[in-house]
């Protein structure tokens, strides 16, 4: 499509206000996190990196970073699984109320937090009669992350034509040997990109985190939060919200790479079949 030239330049503006819009709050957190002054002002007084060293000194933050990192992982671990498992079962069956289930699976990542962590908080605590824990935070980080990589799954799933796995099984292969060396290889990318997904929500969560964790624990955000409140922890807090930002754009940016990676290349693949099948007469 051809844009005239106030087109082009309205479009430049609107994508650099939107983009203002997002990133300009964290710059000024980046800038908060090398001041000098423990007092929060605008502009600041100087600047130090002093704050990293005491941040990183820092027990407690230390010790919510290492909660922030098992819960997120293990999240990741059950939700991929769990979310591998659903996309087979809903994109390589049918059975009534499939779509039912798709829906059920998806629904956890469109209802507010607060819902989720009161709900997980009530069952555990009230019925199951289970102190909320490290446990309890992981089953409620599980319950979104395992949309993310249903997601993922299924749209690779759907991408991906189901007659290499019935000419496995022709060819005398069992389940377990298609999924090794058919079903898997093809899901690999965008198994990786959901499980990198699911590691950035969890780490970074805290509404559900807050109804869901035990007496004594932290997760990193929930430290953050505690203490952004306090004058003498505000400047290491700023440090630590810098590092959550820097941590959370390494799963982010990888998973990106990933799918724009086999996009170009089912692309190019599609291009040397189609140009094959041209060729023949």
């Amino acid at each position: 499509m051809r844009l005239s030239r106030r087109a082009h330049i309205l479009l430049r503006i609107a994508v650099g206000v939107g983009l203002a819009f997002i990133y300009v709050p964290l710059i000024v957190i980046g800038i908060y996190a090398f001041n000098a002054s423990s007092v929060i002002r605008w502009p600041p007084s100087g600047l130090t990196v002093d704050w990293f060293g005491r941040a990183v000194e820092d027990e407690l933050a230390r010790e919510a970073l290492l909660t922030s990192l098992k819960a997120g992982l293990v999240a990741t671990a059950i939700a991929l699984v769990l979310g591998t498992l659903a996309s087979l079962a809903v994109a390589r069956h049918r059975f009534f109320g499939r779509e039912t289930i798709s829906f059920l699976v998806i629904l956890p990542i469109a209802l507010p937090g607060i819902v989720t962590g009161v709900a997980i908080s009530n069952t555990f605590t009230q019925v199951l009669g289970v102190d909320l824990s490290l446990l309890t935070v992981i089953v409620g980080h599980a319950t979104f992350c395992i949309v993310v990589v249903y997601n993922n799954a299924i749209a690779r799933l759907r991408r991906v034509s189901s007659s290499f796995e019935e000419a496995s099984a022709d060819l005398g292969a069992h389940t377990w040997q298609t999924f090794r060396f058919v079903t898997f290889p093809s899901l690999r990318s965008a198994l990786v990109a959901g499980g990198l997904l699911a590691f950035a929500l969890s780490f970074d969560e805290i509404i559900v985190t807050t109804f869901t964790i035990g007496a004594g624990e932290e997760t990193l955000p929930i430290w953050i939060f505690r203490n952004l409140f306090r004058p003498n922890q505000l400047p290491i807090v700023n440090v630590v919200a810098v590092l959550v930002v820097l941590v959370s754009i390494v799963p982010v940016y990888l998973a990106h790479r990933l799918t724009r990676e086999e996009g170009g290349t089912a692309a190019a693949r599609g291009g040397t079949v189609e140009a094959e099948a041209t060729a023949v007469p």
